[in-house]
């Protein structure tokens, strides 16, 4: 059901990454149209924009450009999203900064979109709009990580403002860590239009608003899928109930591709722990 608080928003699915960490699996296909359950990721992230109402969306294409445009160009998302391909990888700001005119004097959704994350994102997007601190132009998710010396954990005043960052360190004051999932006012962009040699969104500009950032938690899944083991244990998770798209012939090319036996094949080579 589509939300007011979608009004107005744009929508920006970073999706350009190698997935380095999944190889092989990603010498041949591209980490965000990794099969969850048999659907694409992309797509899980996709139907949740439509489903709030979101209908302004880019999404960046570099590794496996070619595949990610075929799923991209298909009459069920030509007339709202939009690809922006990259020759060589501009960073998560480097992105931001290159469509500055799609986003320009708009609130902006950024969205890690290699991340399996289910979330009432349109509670995400109300709190920003109605209950962050005003004097916050950035609302970032967090939630609850198992192991949070490997990913960037979040300390925050007691009104959720963050006041300091932990990049993968050894013994973190917490496990609340960074969701990589943006609500983002223009002065962000317009920042980042004085910045122009900041490339990376989470090292490069989010330290620079520090004492500015509301936080919002998600208590549903969030999980990293760029290792072998967590692809395999996203198979077991639970997911949204998202329709499903209209049937069409990359549906039919993806169904029978034998990506999905080698995922299935994780869950008996890889032993995850949640």
């Amino acid at each position: 059901m589509a939300t007011s608080e979608a009004d107005g928003v744009r929508a920006l699915l970073l999706a350009a990454g190698t997935g380095s960490r999944l190889r092989p699996l990603t010498d041949d296909w591209p980490k965000p149209l990794m099969p969850i359950r048999s659907r694409p990721l992309l797509e899980y992230w996709l139907e949740t924009l439509r489903s709030i109402g979101i209908r302004d969306v880019l999404v960046n294409v570099h590794h496996h450009a070619e595949q990610m445009t075929r799923f991209l160009d298909r009459p069920c998302y030509r007339e709202w999203v939009r690809t922006a391909h990259e020759a060589y990888p501009l960073g998560t700001a480097g992105t931001l900064s290159a469509n500055r005119d799609f986003f320009r004097g708009r609130t902006t959704l950024l969205v890690h979109a290699d991340n399996l994350c289910q979330c009432d994102l349109g509670a995400f997007m109300a709190f920003h709009r109605h209950q962050r601190p005003a004097a916050c132009p950035v609302t970032m998710m967090t939630f609850d990580s198992p192991t949070p010396e490997t990913c960037g954990i979040v300390e925050t005043n007691p009104a959720g403002v963050v006041i300091g960052f932990h990049e993968k360190v050894a013994d973190p004051p917490g496990n609340r860590a960074n969701g990589a999932v943006y609500m983002l006012e223009p002065e962000v962009l317009d920042w980042l239009a004085e910045h122009p040699a900041v490339w990376d969104f989470s090292t490069g500009v989010l330290p620079n608003f520090v004492g500015k950032i509301a936080t919002w938690h998600n208590s549903g899944t969030h999980r990293d899928i760029g290792t072998p083991d967590m692809l395999a244990l996203a198979q077991q998770d639970l997911l949204p109930d998202l329709p499903r798209v209209e049937y069409d012939d990359w549906s039919e090319w993806f169904r029978d591709h034998p990506i999905h036996q080698l995922v299935a094949d994780l869950t008996t080579t890889c032993e995850p722990t949640r």
